[in-house]
């Protein structure tokens, strides 16, 4: 079937084969949902936890299948969080092929997967971050506890693996958990300071957009629960004055300019006395209407169906 003239035939790929899939899906199943059906044609893929590529039918296809799908768009929306999604996997299968596409390209999405080369990416521009170092399953044996640390794995999101450690004997159980998810480890120092996301779009003119700042304020860790479970409490635009402002949207541009993102990426800090310390970098943020992101631009006077098209209209090849 021939998609009319006057729409734009977008598929939007959701799932994918890794532990963030059912968040994946209610991001994808959002995009769809908001696109406007009278400038948008919207093609669902869906990637299983077992890798096979599905339709909209969720008919398997495989990925040659997915493939000729592809082709016959004009846009790809990947929305699949973490590992072979978010880390450039799908931004490398768009690039192969030749088909425009939504987001960070594949260096970004790798190096803002990596929490490590993240650090080590804006060290190099200035940035701080929270102190840690690396553990790999070789050197886990040899980690000691001396003081509080956050446990978290080196490519995941959702908060899932990563644990607060505040005893000895708790060292060791964060770690299993930890590399249950990922081969590598960070082990990271508790930062004293408000948690604050901000936002960053390239729009389709190449001009950048900061939204108003979001503060999360959660009793103790922002996991997967406090995430996802409904009761987190968001508070936009997070109050600010001028000064911390500043210095977060200054220290967010230069994150997204050092690692060469695209489309709309998250940046999470924490605000501290001496200001902001940079947690982590989401090239493929959660996309539900009640995510972060759109809830930032949302205060910024963009709506969700807005935010979505300008990602479209800023897709690249």
């Amino acid at each position: 079937m021939r998609t009319p003239p006057n729409r734009t035939r977008v598929a939007v790929i959701g799932g994918g084969q890794n532990c963030e899939h059912d968040v994946s899906l209610a991001s994808a199943a959002a995009v769809t949902a908001a696109l406007d059906p009278a400038s948008y044609d919207v093609v669902p893929l869906t990637i299983g936890r077992d890798g096979t590529w599905r339709d909209r039918g969720l008919r398997p296809i495989g990925l040659c299948g997915a493939a000729q799908v592809l082709r016959g768009c004009d846009v790809a929306f990947p929305v699949v969080h973490g590992p072979r999604g978010e880390d450039g996997a799908l931004a490398a299968l768009c690039e192969l092929a030749g088909i425009a596409y939504v987001g960070s390209g594949i260096r970004p999405g790798a190096l803002a997967m990596d929490k490590w080369a993240t650090k080590l990416v804006a060290g190099a521009v200035g940035i701080t971050t929270t102190p840690g170092h690396l553990v790999t399953p070789a050197t886990a044996t040899h980690e000691r506890w001396t003081h509080p640390v956050v446990v978290k794995p080196v490519a995941a999101g959702s908060s899932l693996g990563v644990t607060l450690v505040t005893q000895s004997a708790a060292l060791r159980p964060a770690l299993d958990a930890a590399l249950a998810v990922d081969s590598r480890v960070l082990v990271e120092d508790v930062v004293l300071g408000r948690e604050i996301d901000v936002a960053v779009l390239r729009r389709a003119d190449g001009s950048l957009l900061v939204p108003p700042a979001l503060e999360i304020v959660a009793d103790g860790l922002f996991d997967y629960d406090a995430k996802y479970g409904g009761h987190a409490d968001f508070r936009i635009p997070a109050p600010l004055d001028e000064v911390d402002r500043k210095a977060l949207e200054d220290a967010a541009l230069s994150a997204y300019d050092a690692l060469g993102c695209s489309g709309v990426a998250r940046i999470d800090f924490f605000l501290t006395e001496r200001g902001p310390v940079l947690n982590e970098v989401n090239t493929v943020p959660g996309m539900t209407a009640h995510s972060q992101v759109p809830r930032m631009f949302a205060a910024a006077g963009m709506s969700y169906p807005e935010l979505l098209d300008e990602l479209v209209r800023g897709a690249h090849r």
